[in-house]
């Protein structure tokens, strides 16, 4: 076997990041296909499902499209293919995925209209809907157009990226093509009338093709279809533009202006055109032919996040039921600072608030022991809490230092407009790093005590966000641990001076203190296992790409230890591969929230390491970015993470597993077997109030095996 680790291993092991990436969307798109799931929740499935392909294209495919044509020999590391043919494999998945979204589309569909609700197709239209759109066309949408005819004396527009047009192709003597193009993506997207009691939804991009004819009264249309691009979003920044004289945000909005103005990836059709259309667009938007998409579906489908609460249909069970985050204890009733001082948190979101960490910021702002608070943003909420306790510390004398990476992709000019609100309150704020974004989720509040500096610090797994905090699963845990905190500060200063940690004492820090420490943890539970031991290594992140860390798994796979990967999205190894990840399971969890939390677990009983934190194991998160873990060491707290792995483990309902070939399937589950999903089990298992020595609750039969696992009998799928 240790001969067989100094030989290259098969590529055959690995999946491609990106296809592997389209493989949990599909699995998104599929929760708009299970019945199980309320109508308007599917429907919001497959809305998320094409933004998340949106996004996609814009980042991934740009950035492949960009090394076509500057390094057109790379490969990807795993499975050794070129960009070129990257970008092929992504088009045929992606096109693989068509009659799925059309069949959730229909079904969905379907259901409203036995709610009385039609979608209407514009080439089926009754006489009434006619009259009715017609009437809107011309009253309400035609004073808003602004139609305009290409030819060879007038140029091809610049057309936005993800906004619709409808387009034209007229009639002509010659072989010059001709075309009108008209935006419509000013407009609302769709309008809603009833007729007999039945409530009519009509797409606007849809009204204004139907009707095309009345914008172009000199012209004879041959042809007419709704068009939709996708732009290149992946402009990164130059190292240069971070000297010292330079204005940061000045050349981050000026980057934000050329991302709008970048090459096509893609191009949506609604229906198919002729192939005279289809080569004229070709040349028009500079992409191949395959570029061009087909749908028999609106193409802008993010009306499936605003539609339900425009209809008149006040059925609960359409939605979600409400679950409401507990408060799991209430710092308006006792000293924050105190309590935090005195016992570690772990707050779970969104099962439990993230308003005790955001009255403990307000609190900080008021104490006065509390002599600074540092902290780094990545992304905020609209109207954020957070950034208003900060400059409330700000005003009230506190040194407030924020880290804010204004590269937090789309997020960038809501850091820009953050950064000016906290400077004019007397914060001061750092832009991160050249080489590398700060996406460590890190708040350190520093106290000055009889003449004694203390700390308090908060590492997280997600961002400072109220919004998300609602519907990411995350984990925030605050500690008054001294070599935590000097860590903290250790950090901070390193970024102050724009350089990152080269050592820690307890903390991982990426990028120099977090793959080295994740190797050398999976090291020891391979010496623990061929020393008689046993062995177990049990990883919850987002994605996993980083191939040091892959083959490091294969080597204690082959070794025997036990290894559980808990991976939301992109995951490049495969499991259960003869001799190479015959102990790998790889699961995934998707639900009515977003798996979002980093757990890393190694070992079992008195020497077993529980750490929590912000990166996964991409590529970017171990070697470009700066990422925060802690250590979770207080007993009760560890059985709660613990908890979390095992909700995951007995998931019956929203839990995939990956087969050795990279595809998905849903656990077995016998006739008798109760049906459990691991975030509804979540949300009652964090309901319960703590005590005020810390202790767990007593949960009842929801606290079985935590001992036992503690102790290292941990339940195996």
């Amino acid at each position: 076997m240790d001969d067989m680790m100094g030989t290259a291993l098969p590529k055959s092991l690995f999946v491609n990041r990106e296809l592997s990436w389209l493989e949990f969307n599909k699995r998104v798109l599929l929760e708009s296909l299970d019945d199980a799931v309320p109508l308007f929740e599917r429907l919001k499935f497959e809305a998320i499902y094409f933004s998340n392909l949106d996004e996609f294209f814009m980042v991934r495919v740009g950035s492949l499209t960009d090394q076509s044509l500057l390094d057109a020999q790379k490969t990807d590391d795993k499975t050794g293919m070129n960009a070129d043919e990257q970008i092929a494999a992504i088009i045929e998945k992606v096109a693989s995925f068509a009659p799925l979204c059309e069949s959730a589309y229909g079904v969905i569909r379907q259901q409203l209209k036995e709610l009385g609700v039609d979608l209407v197709d514009v080439h089926r239209i009754n006489q009434v809907e006619e009259l009715i759109a017609q009437k809107y066309f011309l009253e309400d949408i035609l004073p808003l157009l602004s139609p305009q005819i290409i030819d060879r004396h007038h140029p091809f527009p610049f057309l936005k990226s993800k906004e619709q047009y409808v387009i034209s192709l007229f009639a002509a003597k010659d072989e010059v093509i001709k075309l009108g193009i008209v935006p419509v993506s000013h407009l609302p997207q769709y309008f809603v009338f009833s007729v007999d009691n039945r409530q009519k939804v009509v797409f606007t991009a849809d009204i204004v093709c139907h009707f095309a004819q009345k914008l172009y009264s000199k012209y004879e249309i041959v042809e007419k279809n709704i068009l939709r691009v996708t732009r290149n979003a992946d402009i990164s920044v130059n190292e240069g533009l971070f000297d010292y004289d330079v204005d940061f945000r000045g050349i981050m909005q000026e980057l934000l202006k050329k991302r709008r103005r970048l090459s096509i990836v893609r191009a949506q059709l609604a229906q198919a055109p002729s192939e005279r259309l289809r080569r004229h667009l070709c040349k028009r938007l500079g992409i191949a032919s395959d570029h061009i998409m087909v749908s028999g579906i609106p193409l802008d489908f993010s009306f499936g996040f605003s539609l339900p609460g425009n209809l008149n249909l006040s059925r609960k069970d359409l939605s979600f039921r409400e679950l409401r985050p507990s408060l799991p204890i209430d710092f308006s009733k006792r000293d924050a600072i105190k309590y935090c001082t005195e016992h570690d948190v772990l707050l779970s979101y969104p099962f439990q608030s993230m308003k005790p960490f955001i009255d403990l910021l307000y609190a900080a702002a008021e104490d006065p022991t509390v002599v600074s608070i540092k902290i780094s943003l990545y992304r905020l909420a609209n109207r954020s809490r957070i950034a208003s306790a900060l400059c409330a510390a700000a005003e009230r004398g506190k040194e407030v230092l924020c880290v804010l990476e204004l590269r937090a992709r789309f997020d960038e000019q809501s850091n820009i407009d953050y950064a000016k609100l906290l400077e004019d309150a007397g914060c001061t704020v750092i832009y991160g790093l050249s080489d590398y974004k700060v996406h460590a989720k890190l708040c350190l509040i520093t106290r000055k005590v009889h003449g004694k500096i203390v700390h308090l610090t908060q590492i997280g797994t997600g961002n400072y966000n109220e919004k998300t905090a609602e519907l990411y699963t995350d984990l925030c845990l605050i500690t008054s641990d001294e070599t935590v905190g000097q860590d903290a500060n250790d950090i901070f200063g390193a970024l102050c001076m724009g350089e990152t940690v080269e050592r820690t004492r307890t903390l991982w820090a990426a990028p120099n203190c977090y793959l080295d420490k994740v190797l050398c943890a999976i090291d020891e539970e391979i010496a623990i296992q061929k020393a008689g031991g046993e062995g177990y290594v049990g990883i919850k992140v987002n994605s996993l790409n980083c191939m040091e860390v892959m083959e490091k798994l294969v080597e204690a796979s082959r070794a025997g230890v036990q290894i559980e990967l808990f991976i939301r999205g992109i995951c490049c190894i495969r499991p259960g591969v003869e001799g190479y990840t015959d102990l790998l399971t790889v699961r995934s969890v998707v639900g009515r929230y977003l798996e979002h939390s980093r757990i890393f677990v190694f070992g079992r009983g008195s020497r077993q390491q529980i750490y929590i934190g912000s990166g996964d194991l991409l590529n970017r998160n171990t070697h470009r970015r700066v990422e925060v873990f802690a250590g979770v060491r207080s007993p009760d707290l560890r059985a709660r993470v613990l908890e979390i792995l095992d909700a995951f483990r007995r998931d019956n309902v929203k839990a995939w597993d990956m087969l050795p070939d990279g595809s998905y399937v849903k656990p077995p589950r016998t006739g008798d077997e109760a049906a459990l999903e691991s975030q509804i089990y979540l949300q009652e298992y964090f309901a319960a109030p703590f005590e005020e020595e810390g202790q767990p609750q007593a949960f009842g039969g929801r606290l079985r095996g935590l001992l036992d696992r503690l102790g290292g009998r941990a339940r195996k799928r």
